[in-house]
């Protein structure tokens, strides 16, 4: 393994010197692309400027490349403990960090057991301290289960509460209904914790299905069919109506469809306290990319056809969505290992390359696109979560936390460029003109030339601040 001095010109410490200029990249902001220097003291950017000649103890050659704001991944599921044969914090966050990633928080599921409770958080938190290589927040759950636990997650340091409205696929976190969701938001609220929602409907997600299965039928269609927008739609009304009789902070993770984006939308000019998340699988894939791919397309809510894919980067480029996350949710291959949909593990493998596909898709209006993506892939998240303090953009006085950017000639994914746990994901084969070239964490390598350095410092717990802290 190469290490961060293989990466970086340094020179002798000296005292009052910066630890870090990166010179000459074009620096990606939401608000626009400038070129310019940055620079590092103490894991903090210092300083922004046209040019930067202070002396430093290490110098960052960026010419030729954007650089693009440490990506806040709001949704994965690295697996531990428990399931770390599926996916583990080592290789989750490595692959991260290979794409560009400097910040994840880990949903509550489908480590085992899950985090429903102080001490399963707790538990989680120390192994993410000794094993990732980037930043992380941990998400609780919210179940008929342990309404009474919620207090104590809070004060635990959950970045939110996680909520399945459907059959979630793990036997030890159920999913909850109309009443126990009003319940669980009304504790949420008082408590001053955000809600995420799976958002489909339990019951007419069962009778599309039932339908499918009477028919005989077990392909990609019917998986399909299993689960139209209807499903979706459904249930995020049922959030909806709930966050605003209650007051709750909602966030409905991986909305797959320009309905429900529109939803959201209305229900926030209305003021109720929601905001949409979607993944890069919604924008990268169609119904018919999920026919050739068989189980590696599955997912739920499922991909949809190509007119609501492309009515979602127009939602995106209108500010209709203020989230992307991952959704990452690996799994061993031969629980991919069928023809039919309705047996097969669903979830996409795609923390490494989501993003740099999204960016890759924008080549041809990369400074009008990569704003938006800057967005909706760190500030936005960073600042819904309330973590907008240290991370989420390339300001003064926040985690120095970037990634490095280089738009070039079109090449194909490969299996050997994967860092997580199995080799397998629906973007192998894709072609792409992006790669990420480096990754750093408060001012330090964690990703470079197509390898992990060695780490100077483990990743550090995040806590959203409540109320006016």
């Amino acid at each position: 393994m190469k290490s961060y001095q293989s990466f970086a010109k340094k020179a002798p410490l000296e005292p009052d010197r910066l630890d870090l200029v990166v010179r000459g990249g074009k620096l990606v902001t939401p608000d626009g692309v400038i070129r310019a220097d940055l620079a590092v003291m103490r894991g903090r950017i210092a300083k922004i400027a046209p040019e930067i000649s202070d002396g430093a103890v290490t110098t960052l050659d960026a010419s030729g490349r954007y650089v693009f704001p440490g990506i806040v991944d709001a949704h994965v599921h690295f697996n531990e403990p428990g399931r770390v044969d599926w996916e583990g914090l080592a290789t989750g966050s490595a692959a991260l960090a290979a794409g560009g990633g400097t910040c994840f928080f880990d949903m509550p599921l489908n480590s085992e057991p899950p985090v429903l409770d102080a001490a399963g958080l707790r538990e989680k938190r120390a192994l993410a301290e000794e094993k990732s290589c980037v930043d992380f927040a941990l998400w609780g759950g919210l179940t008929p289960l342990n309404l009474d636990k919620l207090t104590g997650l809070r004060d635990a340091g959950a970045i939110g509460l996680k909520a399945f409205m459907s059959n979630s696929g793990i036997e030890s976190f159920p999913h909850v209904d109309a009443k126990i969701l009003r319940e669980g938001m009304k504790r949420a609220a008082k408590l001053e914790i955000l809600v995420a929602v799976h958002a489909e409907d339990e019951a007419l997600a069962n009778k599309f299905t039932a339908e499918q299965k009477a028919k005989g039928r077990t392909d990609a269609k019917a998986w399909l069919a299993s689960r139209p927008v209807e499903v979706e739609l459904a249930a995020i009304r049922t959030a909806i109506e709930l966050a605003g009789e209650t007051g709750c902070a909602l966030h409905i993770v991986h909305v797959s469809s320009p309905e429900g984006i529109a939803l959201i939308d209305e229900a926030r000019a209305a003021r109720v306290d929601v905001t949409a998340e979607t993944c890069p699988h919604y924008l990268l894939l169609n119904d018919k990319d999920v026919g050739q791919l068989g189980a590696l397309g599955k997912c739920a809510p499922p991909i949809r056809d190509e007119k609501r894919r492309v009515a979602l980067w127009e939602d995106l480029r209108a500010g209709r969505i203020q989230t992307i996350g991952s959704d990452h949710s690996p799994s061993r291959p031969e629980m991919k290992d069928s023809a039919n949909m309705f047996a097969v593990w669903g979830g996409i493998a795609g923390c490494q390359h989501g993003a740099q596909l999204l960016m890759s898709e924008c080549a041809k209006t990369a400074e009008k696109d990569l704003p938006i993506l800057a967005a909706v892939l760190a500030r936005n998240v960073a600042r819904r979560f309330r973590i907008d303090a240290r991370k989420g953009e390339l300001a003064l006085g926040r985690d120095a936390d970037f990634s490095l950017i280089k738009f070039g000639t079109v090449h194909e994914i490969e299996a050997d460029e994967l860092w997580t746990r199995h080799r397998i994901s629906p973007y192998v084969g894709r072609r792409s003109r992006v790669r990420v070239t480096d990754t750093y964490v408060r001012g330090c390598a964690v990703y470079a030339a197509g390898r992990l350095t060695n780490l100077p410092q483990p990743g550090q717990f995040l806590t959203p601040h409540r109320g006016n802290s």
